[in-house]
């Protein structure tokens, strides 16, 4: 079925502008802890109070089926326009670590609205090549995820308010993208009723069930990762006073890289196969975990070329993963089932987040991130008898 050839590109520009509110708390951390009078320990919380409103914005939308039943261009509309407002209270002048937490929380929320909804909308056009498709999506969404941490890059000329004021405004403006210029899609099945239990029923499904779990394990690993980069460089730097990163502009890059991954993960899938490409980069990903601890010890070319390509395979395997959760769903309730795979893949990430967070004082840094081979060995034994989806 044609459609106009914009349409990817103007979802893809719209989630990168969206998800742009994903880490802005994060990239500005050093100012919040200072400012608010926080605790070290709040990069931890912050990104878990993120992940917290995302799941239960995800498990209250699955739950009322609200992708299936309503617009998913005006879902997302709305969706960007709430998020960015959450996300400019960070500005609040009295803000406490309560109410830090608090407008994170609610930011994620209404991230549930945004990221699956995005592949909602893209998995009603493309029905053919949706792998591909979806690689473009997720490559926006690394991209977005990573960019608040280049605007610190630059942190001499732009103030802490002013990075949160520019995602704000450029979410807005993706919601606006999608709202004027992407219309409910030629496949999109509306579900006709209210179906509280449509988000239990997709797991009886076998092919979908196994690459659900693909996915929960490969999210155990992907942004606890993100979340602590900056600690992985500053632990490289205390070992090596003489070498001083720029912190935030090398975190954007390692982010960042794996949203070419991501695409180029999509076209790799049309060839080898969906769960091969998949697999292979979860297997990478693990390996990277594993000897993390070998590679603080290597000159700093070396350290930052392994953290590159750590942030390539970590994600390239999201949309894959993704996509075979979308053809592996029944039509009507694709949005549902796409919103509770991700509801339960973030909840996963508190977890491993959390964990970090609690051994950071009382394990060597060198070590700690081996604990995140722990989610891609089990998402690969749980891969290694299936059939090919």
């Amino acid at each position: 079925m044609n459609h106009p050839k914009w349409i990817l590109p103007i979802i893809v520009i719209s989630q990168f502008f969206c998800t742009s509110l994903w880490f802005a708390g994060n990239a500005i951390i050093d100012d919040l802890t200072v400012i608010f009078n926080l605790p070290d320990s709040v990069l931890g919380h912050l990104t878990s109070a993120v992940q917290l409103g995302f799941i239960s914005g995800t498990l209250i939308f699955a739950f009322l089926t609200i992708v299936d039943r309503f617009s998913p261009s005006l879902v997302f509309f709305i969706s960007a326009i709430l998020a960015s407002a959450f996300n400019f209270g960070l500005i609040y002048e009295h803000n406490t670590l309560t109410s830090l937490l608090s407008f994170r929380f609610l930011t994620g929320f209404f991230l549930a609205g945004i990221y699956p909804v995005g592949m909602k909308i893209a998995s009603d056009y493309y029905e053919k090549g949706l792998g591909k498709s979806l690689g473009f999506l997720v490559g926006a969404l690394v991209i977005g995820t990573a960019f608040p941490h280049f605007l610190n890059g630059f942190s001499i000329a732009l103030s802490w308010s002013t990075i949160l004021i520019s995602t704000s405004i450029i979410a807005i403006i993706g919601g606006l993208l999608i709202l004027l210029f992407v219309k409910d899609g030629p496949y999109r099945k509306k579900s006709m009723k209210l179906d509280m239990t449509g988000f239990l029923h997709v797991f009886k499904i076998n092919k979908f069930r196994a690459a659900a779990f693909g996915y929960f394990g490969h999210m155990w690993e992907l942004y606890a990762f993100w979340t602590f980069i900056p600690l992985i460089l500053i632990t490289y730097q205390k070992l090596h006073p003489t070498t001083i990163f720029n912190i935030p502009l090398w975190s954007f890059i390692i982010i960042g890289c794996g949203g070419l991954s991501s695409v180029l993960g999509g076209y790799l899938s049309a060839k080898f196969g969906l769960k091969r490409v998949a697999s292979m980069a979860l297997f990478l990903s693990c390996v990277c975990c594993i000897i993390s601890p070998l590679l603080f010890y290597t000159n700093s070319y070396l350290f930052l070329g392994f953290l590159i390509f750590w942030g390539h395979v970590v994600v390239a395997d999201s949309p894959l993963f993704s996509t075979l959760v979308a053809k592996n769903a029944p039509p009507d309730h694709r949005g549902t089932a796409l919103t509770i795979v991700n509801c339960i893949g973030f909840a996963i990430t508190i977890i491993s987040i959390q964990l970090i967070t609690l051994l950071l004082n009382n394990v060597s840094g060198t070590y700690l991130f081996m604990l995140l081979a722990i989610g891609p060995i089990l998402a690969l034994l749980q891969l290694r008898d299936k059939k090919e989806n």
